[in-house]
């Protein structure tokens, strides 16, 4: 691969299954990647270091920070999330496509650092739908929850700043849009300017 990759950014309210969308698009895309942001936040059950997040203490984190190590970082219910560098760069570089699953307020900076990156955002059917599926998890009480609920809301309203919205309403169905739009954003004119100049050289 010689083109530079395409950088998405893809966010969405806690709950809206972006993980589950994630792991469905990449079962068919394994060509992709994953960035994987730093949390100062405590796994849930089931994750792992180096997997889901790098776990790190509020110390480490200001470390990172401090030494521009970080593309972006925000604060979200109490913790300190942010995407490292150095991978991300590495494989756009060699034509990879990489995914940052992150909040709404680390996707504007990252927006604004790079504007030709591509903004995904994952809507819940509905509120009620989202709620559910927060309770389901059985891993915060309804105070954090009803929290939590209050915060998407305030993140859906900005969901026009995206370039692209897509409804979990099914997990396949929802991969096999963002798989959609990775492919016309590929063959856009303005990201083959490239390829148009090496057509014209080779007559």
């Amino acid at each position: 691969m010689t083109n530079k990759g395409l950088l998405v950014i893809f966010s969405g309210p806690s709950g809206t299954g972006k993980g589950t969308v994630l792991k469905s698009y990449f079962a068919h895309h394994p060509e992709a990647k994953l960035s994987v942001s730093a949390t100062t936040r405590q796994p849930r059950l089931g994750e792992q270091n180096g997997r889901e997040y790098y776990f790190v203490t509020k110390e480490k984190f200001a470390e990172m920070k401090s030494k521009n190590a970080l593309l972006e970082n925000a604060e979200y219910c109490g913790n300190c999330y942010g995407t490292p560098r150095a991978p991300i760069e590495s494989w756009l570089k060699k034509g990879y496509n990489v995914f940052l699953e992150i909040e709404v307020q680390g996707g504007a900076q990252v927006r604004k650092l790079l504007p030709d990156s591509i903004g995904i955002f994952i809507l819940p059917p509905s509120v009620q739908e989202l709620g559910n599926r927060l309770r389901g998890r059985k891993t915060e009480s309804e105070d954090a929850i009803q929290k939590r609920l209050n915060t998407a809301k305030r993140e859906i309203q900005q969901a026009a700043q995206y370039d692209y919205v897509v409804v979990n309403d099914t997990v396949e169905k929802a991969a096999a849009q963002v798989a959609e739009i990775i492919s016309s954003e590929k063959y856009k004119t303005s990201r083959n300017s490239a390829l148009i100049e090496r057509v014209l050289n080779n007559d």
